[in-house]
């Protein structure tokens, strides 16, 4: 794999410690290149008063972000989103010499390596924390087929439930909305942070129920989940998954206008492919005391969260009404349908998600 340097460093420590990066990706067999477009990770070094945009050509391409600050901010969420969104990074760090560095995700995780003394050691640790993240083979693609039975075109009540069960988790407040990014970003940059995560900005967490053995509804990707409406539209049903090509397979009617199904499907699907007796699947940022939980924050819509994910599940007593958390990110629950799901977790959720 290859990397390059983009951005302009704002001081000579910013400039010192971007190198010890690249150093660190060097260590670990990557060769440098000079055309950022050409690179499988980007390391950005952004000023945080005027961040700039690294408009990949490739999905497949991991690009992190990193400001450099005196001190480190007292809302440090607040400090580092924007500059996520506006330098349309994976993920942004935020550098504090010798004392630290701070990650700042998608999902609204916050978490930092910690300096002991030794710089070149701190960017080794932090490249090591972002190696999983930006290695994850992601399967975010869609296939439609127009393959869809006349008598499920407007739906069926496993989609009305999934309708209610949407507008329940708005009542909850289970839907945090991520940082408004239209107040952040230009129209063109909020058309490219759209198309890299998936997102229309509106709402996080997704849900599923299964339709039979191998198929199931699940709400689509940048739509306010407590405002789902049309079946094939907000509501997809996923038929099948090619995974020689990291495609979800989504069946639909005639002239359909489709969004693009979650990008947790794959997700989904291998929890629903290993437990026939699971009936519904929910996945909000939220948390819940004792669970056990993923060890790496792998990216959403990676083959790696899947299967990490699905392995907990497996481990649980009772696969068919578990509930497990996702490093740095938020839960996911199983059960026999929705309602249901939201029942057993309303007591015990906890909006605040612990950093690690």
């Amino acid at each position: 794999m290859n990397y390059a340097i983009y951005g302009t460093p704002t001081s000579a420590t910013h400039e010192r410690f971007g190198e010890l990066l690249a150093q660190a990706l060097e260590e670990r067999g990557f060769a440098r290149v000079p055309e950022p477009a050409a690179a499988d990770v980007v390391v950005n070094l952004v000023d945080e008063d005027n961040p700039k945009p690294f408009r990949r050509a490739s999905k497949g391409t991991f690009s992190f972000g990193i400001v450099e600050r005196a001190e480190v901010p007292a809302d440090r969420l607040k400090a580092n989103y924007p500059i996520l969104v506006r330098s349309l990074s994976n993920i942004a760090l935020s550098y504090t010499p010798e004392q630290a560095v701070w990650f700042t995700t998608m999902e609204r995780g916050d978490y930092s390596e910690l300096a002991n003394g030794d710089e070149a050691d701190l960017a080794r640790r932090v490249i090591g924390r972002l190696m999983p993240l930006a290695q994850a083979r992601l399967v975010i693609d869609n296939e439609f087929r127009e393959d869809l039975e006349p008598e499920l075109w407007d739906g069926d009540e496993i989609t009305q439930e999934i309708i209610e069960a949407g507008a329940r988790m708005g009542d909850l407040d289970l839907l945090p909305a991520p940082f408004p990014i239209e107040e952040l970003l230009n129209e063109r940059d909020l058309r490219h942070v759209k198309l890299l995560y998936g997102i229309g900005g509106l709402s996080y967490g997704n849900l599923s129920q299964r339709l039979d053995e191998t198929r199931f509804w699940m709400s689509a990707s940048g739509v306010d989940k407590s405002k789902l409406e049309i079946p094939s539209r907000d509501i997809l049903l996923v038929s099948g998954y090619v995974e020689e090509e990291r495609k979800m397979v989504i069946s639909v009617p005639p002239l359909a206008e489709p969004r693009r199904v979650s990008v947790d499907a794959i997700e989904h699907w291998m929890i629903y492919q290993a437990h026939p007796d699971v009936g519904a699947i929910l996945h909000v940022h939220a948390w819940m005391e004792g669970i056990q939980a993923t060890q790496i924050n792998y990216p959403c819509g990676s083959h790696e969260l899947a299967v990490s994910v699905a392995e907990l599940i497996a481990r649980e007593p009772d696969p068919a009404n578990a509930a497990i958390g996702l490093r740095n990110h938020g839960i996911t629950v199983t059960g026999p349908n929705l309602l249901e799901i939201l029942d057993r977790i309303e007591p015990l959720v906890l909006r605040q998600i612990p950093m690690i």
